[in-house]
């Protein structure tokens, strides 16, 4: 398979890095990643004080919030979750 590649609107050619993982246990929740990415790929979801995703916020109690990959799919590898995030902790790959 041949390596993605795209042309910046200068004519700079780049290679699309796709989200693959976000580490859990560095993730904040503070959200810039979610408010940088505009095709809906990411979502903040709840855990628990035993580490187990929160279904229904309104009836668990909820020790923490983090970011996770809902619609991977999406992803057109611009990276601006990961240069917006504080705690480094997206993993990307490209398509090769």
């Amino acid at each position: 398979m041949a390596t993605l590649t795209n042309v910046t609107f200068g004519g700079t050619t780049w290679i699309p890095q796709f989200v693959q993982s976000i580490n859990q246990d560095k993730c904040i929740g503070c959200g810039r990643c979610f408010k940088a990415c505009g095709r809906d790929v990411l979502t903040l979801k709840a855990l628990n004080d035993a580490g187990e995703w929160v279904e229904d916020e309104d009836d668990e109690e909820i020790e923490r919030k983090v970011m996770t990959i809902a619609n991977q799919g999406n992803c057109i590898g611009c990276e601006a979750c990961s240069r917006v995030c504080p705690k480094n902790c997206y993993t990307h790959e490209s398509l090769n």
